[in-house]
């Protein structure tokens, strides 16, 4: 067994992304304790273990999720001429079997990692929360295995979008506020909406890219559904739609002039928008990808900073 083509299988480029939604919600968890906690010495978001478990979970569910990817369009041929990194099973280095027996491992890994972390968070006197976050880690483990695989794979009939946008987004970011405050502050929701909309950012670039391919493959994407004229649109949509809700919560909650820290990540994003515009060859669009994955982790950051440490 091949380690080398389980990392490549693994696609460590897509962690970063994954892990955005944790870092703002993390971020803003924290800055709630500290803020009723006077007296107190103040708590660091990377210090907590809730953060670090977070981030732990968050990785398996993104691993599985690239894991399951490479199973289900490996299986079905939709992978044979795919422009980007090679994929592992329909290249033949990793087999059908082999990749399930990985899926299993991962799933078991992460969700152990999930069980310490509802522990950690809520201990024994919360067990009604635990049990709702149990739900949704079993939720997200067949999210990520159902995007591509079996009959009814959610990513070939054009769902996968919402997909990213609940789970990279709402659920990744009040999600990981909820478990440091054990409240709901509907504000959340906005740097959530943020985070979710970059996300499906990403994954429509990937679609924009492989629009043809999945055509022929019956792989019916959002994209392929729009058409690439108004998926371009929809890219569009998307970014500015981000860079409005984080105006919105900054405005709600403004203190400082730092809370606009996070505009410096859309700078390329805006040139993005640009080259998506002009683009004539959809496979070039593939180092867009990379961009648009470590500018959202970069406005995650930015965001995060902004709005707690001044």
């Amino acid at each position: 067994m091949d380690v080398k083509s389980f990392l490549k299988a693994a696609r460590l480029r897509t962690l970063p992304l994954s892990v955005s939604g944790i870092i703002v919600g993390s971020y803003l968890g924290v800055d709630y304790l500290n803020s009723i906690s006077i007296g107190s010495v103040k708590i660091i978001t990377w210090l907590t273990p809730i953060f670090w478990l977070a981030i732990l979970t968050t990785i398996g569910f993104q691993v599985l999720s690239n894991f399951a990817n490479d199973y289900g369009d490996g299986i079905k041929g939709s992978d044979k001429n795919r422009t980007g990194e090679a994929r592992m099973v329909s290249s033949g280095a990793i087999t059908p079997k082999q990749m399930k027996m990985a899926m299993i491992i991962t799933s078991i890994i992460t969700l152990i990692f999930a069980l310490l972390l509802i522990y950690v968070a809520f201990g024994s006197e919360n067990f009604g929360y635990s049990i709702v976050f149990f739900g949704l880690g079993i939720a997200s483990i067949a999210a990520a295995i159902k995007y591509t695989v079996g009959n009814s794979a959610y990513g070939y009939s054009g769902f996968g979008d919402v997909f990213v946008f609940l789970f990279f987004g709402l659920v990744s970011v009040v999600g990981s506020y909820f478990l440091y405050t054990k409240q709901l502050n509907f504000e959340i929701f906005l740097p959530a909406i943020s985070i979710g909309l970059l996300s499906t950012a990403v994954l429509n670039l990937n679609n924009l890219r492989d629009r043809e391919e999945d055509k022929k493959n019956n792989k019916n994407t959002l994209v392929v559904k729009l058409g690439s004229g108004n998926a371009k649109k929809y890219h569009y949509f998307l970014i500015l739609a981000a860079l409005l809700t984080a105006f919105i919560y900054v405005f709600l909650n403004f203190e400082s002039i730092y809370q606009l820290l996070f505009l410096i990540a859309f700078i390329p994003l805006i040139k993005n928008i640009k080259t998506v515009a002009q683009n004539k060859i959809p496979a070039e669009l593939d180092k867009e990808l990379k961009k648009v994955a470590l500018s959202t982790f970069l406005f995650a950051v930015l965001f995060g900073i902004g709005n707690t440490l001044f």
